[in-house]
């Protein structure tokens, strides 16, 4: 049994087709037919069912491939570990970091990180906690700092900082002078809200629903300068971390009556391996809490 052939049978049961798998990995047909053929042959069983266009694993196919997916797992991981060693002083780390987060935590992180690591290179890309949390589970990011709510079984996670969501309001704002406010003042407010992806945004409408209301809802933005502009402007009214907005004198951050805690973390995938720059953030941050921003 060689490497070459299980590679092949994965390919063809992620597409059920052999000539999709052989399209995708640059290789003849006759090539994988032949070696599934020569697989099923040592294995003594059969593999795919071929009674139909598309070709879908048997009931022994689909059990075989867990242990082939495992096999191949384990494999990316040893090569990836063994170029790691070869690059010890050097290493690139793609982090997932919502912009509300990035504004406040990462900055400091990253010059802090840089000043120890200065040959590390790290690439950022700026989706929402939602988004970012479905892409390393995917396998896409190697990190990401994001809001989680619960535990997940796919990742691993480094409790970073505790923060809270506030109603974020015009200076002038006839609500601007409460000390708390609820769902129900605000129901008839124009609402701007962080686009799909967020996580802030799926919390904020699942607190208008527990209340029946039905949030005014005037634009929806993944830009934090859009957003706060709006809102010195009276167009609307929206919900950001208190550490986004603590230097605008011009909004007025109000608690929400019943709080909406919301807890950073660094997270990462559970059975991915982690490299050696992977390890070196993961322990810089353990070791180096972010204190949290004065009120």
């Amino acid at each position: 049994m060689e490497l070459r052939q299980l590679q092949y049978f994965q390919m063809v049961c992620r597409l059920n087709s052999i000539t999709q798998a052989a399209k995708k990995l640059y290789v003849t047909q006759p090539s994988i037919t032949n070696s599934i053929k020569n697989l099923e042959k040592e294995l003594s069983i059969v593999l795919f069912d071929r009674s139909k266009k598309q070709l879908f694993p048997t009931t022994e196919g689909k059990v075989f491939l867990k242990r082939v997916d495992e096999i191949l797992r384990q494999v990316d991981n040893a090569t990836s570990e063994m170029n790691d060693y070869q690059n010890l002083k050097t290493g690139v780390l793609t982090i997932g970091i919502p912009p509300m987060i990035g504004t406040f935590v990462f900055p400091k992180i990253f010059i802090d990180f840089k000043k120890l690591y200065p040959n590390m290179k790290l690439n950022i890309t700026e989706y929402g906690s939602v988004t970012t949390k479905q892409m390393i589970e995917k396998g896409e990011l190697d990190l990401g700092l994001i809001i989680i709510d619960s535990p997940n079984k796919l990742l691993s996670s480094l409790s970073i900082l505790n923060s809270e969501l506030f109603v974020c309001l015009k200076k002038e704002h006839p609500l601007s002078k409460r000390s708390t406010i609820t769902f129900k003042d605000i129901k008839d407010e124009p609402v701007i809200l962080l686009k799909e992806g967020f996580y802030i945004r799926q919390k904020v409408l699942e607190s208008f629903n527990e209340f029946n209301i039905q949030p005014n809802i005037i634009l929806s933005s993944n830009q934090l300068e859009t957003i706060k502009g709006l809102i010195t402007n009276g167009i609307g009214i929206s919900f950001l971390m208190k550490e986004v907005v603590e230097d605008n004198k011009k909004i007025a951050k109000i608690p929400l009556s019943t709080a909406i805690p919301l807890e950073i973390s660094l997270v990462w995938k559970k059975d991915r391996y982690l490299s050696n720059a992977s390890k070196a953030f993961i322990d810089f941050l353990n070791t180096n809490p972010i204190a949290p921003h004065k009120s």
